[in-house]
């Protein structure tokens, strides 16, 4: 990607960052009954400035699809990012990886207390699934993007990556493992994001399995980049403490392989999730350009 082709790029990931900040500040605002203190910490955290990388992937794979960025996919984009910032909040408590630092800022339970930041996931995790059920028009959409976004999060999917990751510290492990965390802690979400987009824009099946496929991929190649970035890059650029994986004995693709056939299996990867594209041509380019940033990406 040329530098005119990244700028441009760039502005394009913003502008959905600053519509997805939008949605989240007027979903929050829109729902009462919210007890002040959660309200506070949830926009505290909500108003953090993140790239949003996982909604823009909803809203483009909807405008892939349909041409346009549906309500569903509106809703299931600040949906998906509750869901996220809900891991985080929890992710960064003194009982999991213990930071004090997200998005460059104090985390939530530095911020609050850790009663008020487990709460606050709490609260995050389930309004994401009360906007599903009650802001998408389509009961048989809203159905489907709740199943979905339920499997990727749940047991089976982030909630099993998060805890196999917790056993996996200061183990051996091997390829086996690594890659069952990942793909459940991390990909899976990536995954979804694109799949909920499809579904909010009534894609065909062919569609939604191209799209599914795309994230998975993604979400992999994301995820060895961060784990490269941990040793690589400082906190400053981070965001969050960098060398937490390695202080914590984390199994991870740098631990396990080396940074050189790290580097090298991103790149395949990445390349798996271009070639997934295939089928929307020169519609899915914007995914095509994210792909790139996210493997040249420094912080």
């Amino acid at each position: 990607m040329d530098k005119k082709t990244d700028q441009t790029f760039k502005h394009k990931l913003a502008e959905k960052a600053a519509f997805t900040d939008f949605l989240l500040s007027k979903l929050l605002a829109d729902t009462p009954d919210i007890q002040p203190r959660i309200r506070q910490a949830a926009q505290y955290t909500l108003s953090s400035k993140g790239k949003r990388i996982r909604a823009a992937i909803v809203l483009w794979s909807s405008e892939i699809v349909a041409g346009r960025v549906t309500n569903a996919a509106e809703i299931a984009a600040a949906a998906i990012e509750m869901v996220h910032t809900y891991s985080l909040i929890h992710d960064d408590l003194p009982a999991m990886d213990d930071d004090d630092l997200r998005r460059g800022r104090p985390t939530c339970h530095v911020e609050f207390d850790d009663a008020t930041a487990i709460l606050t996931g709490d609260a995050l995790l389930t309004l994401a699934f009360e906007l599903l059920a009650t802001k998408v028009e389509n009961s048989s959409s809203a159905v489907k993007l709740i199943a979905t976004l339920a499997q990727a999060a749940g047991s089976s999917g982030m909630i099993a990556g998060q805890m196999s990751d917790i056993e996996a510290e200061k183990t051996d492990g091997d390829i086996k493992t690594l890659e069952y965390i990942h793909i459940n802690k991390t990909a899976k979400i990536f995954q979804v994001a694109a799949t909920m987009g499809a579904i909010a824009a009534g894609a065909k099946q062919a569609e939604v399995q191209a799209l599914s496929q795309f994230g998975l991929k993604l979400g992999l190649a994301f995820q060895i980049a961060d784990d490269l970035l941990d040793i690589n890059a400082t906190t400053e650029q981070l965001g969050k403490t960098a060398g937490k994986d390695e202080q914590a004995g984390k199994l991870t693709y740098p631990a396990l392989l080396g940074v050189e056939k790290s580097t090298q299996l991103e790149k395949k990867i990445t390349a798996e999730a271009i070639d997934a594209l295939a089928i929307f041509g020169d519609k899915a380019n914007v995914l095509r350009e994210l792909t790139a940033e996210l493997l040249g990406r420094k912080k």
